[in-house]
Formats: C-alpha cells, structure tokens, sequence
C-alpha cells in the first residue's frame, strides 16, 4: 500500500536575522511572500493535510492566506521545532495520514520528488524517520550528519556543538530541515521529547535518538541541490534567492521567444505569464499573475502588477495595478492606471493620466494631465487636459457616464454622479453639475467681464 503523506509547514518565527517587524515567511521575492512558494509547491496535495504552525504576528499570515484557514496551527510561545509538531500532531494523526513532512516556510523551494523517494525508503527500510541531506564544501553554520557503521543517520550535531576531532576530522553531511516521519511509530516519541539544551527548546532532531533507542531505523537521503534547501534568514539570503530566481525566470523568457533588453534590471514575478513575441525594456518590474500578450511592446521604468496586457504599448515611467490594456491601446509615459480599470481598442491614457475603477471603450483618448475614477467613458470620446472627475462626496463614491463621441474641453470639472450624452461637447473650464443631453453644448462657467484696467500716474 502506498504511503500516503502529509505536510506541516514550519512559519511561526519571527526571522530576527531579517531586522523587519514583518514575520518572515511573509517577506517577498520577486513580489510574492516567500510562504506562497510553499503552497503553490503543494497544490497537489488535499488541503486538509497541509497544516502550517504561525505564531509570531500569526493574524497576518491568515489574512495573507484566507484559502488555508482551517489549516493553521497557533505556537503562542516558540519553543523550538519540535514543540511546533508536537501542537500540530493532534490534527496529523487524526486525518488518517501513514507519513508526515515537516517543511520550513523560510525555504521556498519544496523538492517534492526527492520527498517522495525519501518516503518510499522509509517504507522500504521500516525506518521511523528519514531527512534529506546537503553535501556543503564549507558546512559552517550548519547541524553536521552522523552516520553509524549500517549508513543509516545516528545523530544531528549542532554547529555550535561540534568538535571535527571528535569524528575523524570535518563533515561536509549536513541537515536541510525536511523530515519525514512514519505517524503510527513516531507519535509516542514526539512525548519523550525534552528541552535539556541551551536554548531550553525542543529540537525536531531529537527525534533520531529518540528513533535509534527504539530500534527503528533513520534514513538519510542526500539532496543535490543544496543551494535550493538553504533556508533565507539574512537580507543577504533573501536578495541573493530573489537574483538568482529572476535570472531563471528571465532565461527561461529569452529561450522562449521574449524579447528583453537589458534583461538585468527587468525583474518578473514567478506566477507572471509572459507570451513570445512580446517586448520588454528594462529596468522593468511585473508582479502577480500579470499576463503580457503577443505584440505587447512595455518601455523601460514601468512597474505593472495583476494586469492583463494585449498587444498594447506601455511607455516609460507607467504604472498600472488590476487592469486590462487592450489591442492597440496607449498608455503613458507617466501614466497610472488603477485596480478595476480596463482600457478599450485603440484607447489613449497619455501623460501624467490616472484612471482608478474606470472604462474607457475603443478609441477613447485622455491625452494629459486628468483624472478619471469610477468612470464609464464610451468610444470616441475626448478627454481634454486637466479634466477631473469628482467621484467622492466625502461619504460615498458616484459614477461619471460619458457616453460616444463627446468632447470634454480642458480644465472640467465632472461632478458625479452626472451623466454626458452622446456626441456632446462640454466647455472648457467648466464645472457640470447636471446630466447634459446627447448632442448638447455644456456651458458652466461664470461670465467673463473684461474691465478697464486703471493706470497708475507716473511718479515722480
């Protein structure tokens, strides 16, 4: 019968190498929480055996990930990792699961194959426990691997407890931190477990000696991938993660058929989808689950996030959050485009244009220098520089409608909610109060008086 397996994910410490308030789990790479790379790693596997063990600023993990409540186990006091099992097992016990492994939230990449071999060699050797291992040139810093006469693991020692004289000289053997364990065997160990250490906290890796005084087996599986299974807990690891996955990512777009210039300053998040014949200048960042089109061209200095790009062009210094840019549409340099905002065919947000929960319809053109929020703009309108709509009253937002082929002259002010006819021509400087009607002129402005200036007698 196969294994069937279960995972708790180790994410309540507070990362004080990482000098943030923020927990560390939640710290991003290439805009993505390094949690998130995680689960997405694990959607494979039923949400009902994924549990995660939070403590330190716990609400915001669970408000960061409200698809795994349910799943979450609260270590109000961190005492060391297997405490954090330990206050898990209730729950892996109850689900039925023959195995479990313990993953750390820090390390974002899961090696889910080489997990499954280490499964099936615990089957296989009737072992209690196993881990996968990491061969390091220099292991400074890490638990070395203590290998009894059979091969099978006798012991973690820690960095700060080892002696290389003791073991016959250095150990380049060292713990990654992804363990399994065979739940039935390895349940009435969890209890005997003890905090008799420096730390005073409980130490997953007691479980090996807990393991051998019972006569069962602990399997060591080495991991050549060692780069990926070093967990991030300086700045320095984290940056050094984020550059080394941008490359790849970048690589992979290259070899794809995207077009990237000055591919080293243009960072592109893991969950965007980027279309060959697509174009981009760095420096460039897109994040989220971005998806940029075939024919999209997006200049350098644009951050874009969430966003649907069809074969658009973006010019530098753009921003644009939760929108859809469609076929043949213009947005920029130095536009911003908000969540919620879909720009048509052939559209135009110019220079210095903030769009925030609006349509603009095919053809539609703001050129400079407005802002348009919670609006229905149709196709062919013209938005002239300057023009504002005033969405908010100060309790409630209101819509604008601006309905095919009006004219909005500079300098207006659309005070919503109101609504412009089609084919209606709104006079500059103006402040539109009321619903104008198709095809009507929009004069609201004060009357200009021309008055005789007095001059002044020349002094003496």
């Amino acid at each position: 019968m196969k294994p069937e397996l279960g995972y708790v994910i180790l994410a309540a410490g507070k990362g004080t190498r990482m000098h943030s308030d923020s927990p560390k789990v939640l710290h991003r790479v290439l805009g993505k929480p390094l949690l998130g790379y995680v689960y997405d790693t694990l959607t494979h596997v039923p949400a009902t055996q994924v549990w995660t063990v939070i403590g330190f600023q716990a609400q915001k993990v669970q408000d960061c990930y409200p698809g795994q409540q349910g799943q979450f186990v609260f270590q109000e006091e961190q005492l060391g990792t297997g405490h954090a099992v330990m206050l898990a097992w209730s729950h892996v016990a109850a689900s039925g699961i023959s195995h479990l492994c313990v993953l750390n939230g820090d390390t974002p990449h899961v090696p889910t194959e080489a997990i499954s071999d280490l499964v099936d060699l615990c089957a296989a050797q009737n072992a209690g426990m196993g881990m996968l291992t990491l061969h390091l040139e220099n292991p400074f810093g890490y638990g070395r691997v203590i290998r009894n006469a059979e091969g099978c693991v006798e012991r973690v020692v820690e960095e700060k407890d080892f002696v290389a004289a003791d073991h016959g000289g250095e150990v380049f053997e060292v713990n990654s931190g992804v363990y399994v364990f065979d739940v039935t065997r390895c349940g009435p160990l969890l209890e005997k477990m003890d905090r008799n250490n420096a730390q005073q906290e409980y130490y997953l890796t007691q479980m090996i000696s807990l393991c051998a005084a019972e006569g069962l087996p602990v399997v060591g599986l080495p991991f050549a991938g060692s780069e990926l299974l070093r967990g991030i807990n300086s700045p320095r690891e984290l940056v050094r993660f984020e550059d080394s996955l941008r490359r790849q990512i970048v690589d992979n777009l290259l070899d794809s058929g995207v077009i990237l210039r000055n591919s080293e300053s243009i960072y592109i998040g893991p969950d965007v989808a980027v279309a060959p014949g697509a174009e981009i200048m760095g420096p460039c960042e897109i994040y989220g689950c971005s998806r940029i089109e075939r024919g999209a061209s997006i200049s350098s200095h644009c951050w874009i996030k969430d966003s649907v790009l069809g074969p658009c062009q973006v010019k530098s210094f753009s921003h644009i959050e939760g929108s859809h840019i469609r076929a043949g549409a213009s947005v920029g340099p130095y536009g911003r485009i908000r969540p919620g905002s879909d720009i048509g065919e052939d559209a135009r947000v110019g220079n210095f244009v903030e769009v925030k929960k609006s349509v603009l319809h095919a053809g539609a053109k703001a050129g400079h220098l407005s802002y348009l929020g919670d609006s229905d703009i149709g196709s062919g309108v013209n938005i002239g520089a300057g023009t504002i709509t005033c969405n908010y009253d100060g309790v409630r937002k209101h819509r604008t409608e601006i309905h095919e082929n009006a004219f909005i002259g500079s300098n207006t002010a659309l005070v919503a909610p109101v609504v412009v006819g089609a084919g209606a021509l709104v006079a500059a400087g103006s402040v539109v109060t009321k619903n104008v009607p198709d095809g009507a002129l929009c004069v609201a402005r004060a009357k200009q008086s021309n008055l005789d200036r007095k001059k002044k007698s020349p002094q003496s």
